[in-house]
């Protein structure tokens, strides 16, 4: 019985050290497009440089992006990929730009736990721009998904 009650103590104390305890360093994703955080900073307007490359959000209702309604395509203000096009958009009265779907290929996806629970975080595929979170409250006719998308990390391009 003491062998047994020994065990037990020695598993539940090795049991204690989860993940959430262990530090761990992160490694930086390569992308195609890299460059140094004093490029991005030169290239990028201040706004653009704080949603991009630290993640941050912009304003509700604060983007004129957000009532962009000509054809056209929505790219990635740092590096110019092609992201989202202007027949996806749809007004989610967020105060976002958002969209039911990215283009395939041009958007990476990754977790964000910032605000203490996980979203799904968006980012350029290209450069690895943060350009907002993806949720599954869009249209239920098409995709079902609301990519909610900060227009500063935008630049739209209209039809020719």
């Amino acid at each position: 019985m003491k062998k047994i009650i020994t065990i037990l103590t020695i598993a539940l104390f090795f049991s204690c050290n989860s993940s959430a305890q262990k530090t761990e360093t992160k490694k930086e994703k390569e992308f195609p497009v890299s460059k140094t955080d004093a490029e991005w900073k030169k290239e990028l307007s201040s706004d653009a440089y704080y949603v991009l490359r630290q993640a941050g959000t912009e304003r509700p209702f604060s983007s004129e992006l957000n009532n962009e309604k000509r054809k056209g395509t929505f790219h990635c203000a740092a590096c110019k990929t092609p992201l989202f096009k202007s027949e996806h958009k749809f007004d989610s009265g967020t105060g976002w730009p958002s969209f039911d779907r990215e283009i395939k290929g041009n958007v990476a996806f990754g977790s964000d736990n910032k605000l203490g629970y996980s979203r799904d975080e968006e980012h350029c595929a290209t450069c690895g721009g943060h350009l907002g979170h993806v949720f599954n409250d869009g249209p239920r006719k098409t995709t079902g998904k609301r990519h909610c998308i900060n227009g500063d990390a935008l630049t739209f391009v209209p039809a020719e």
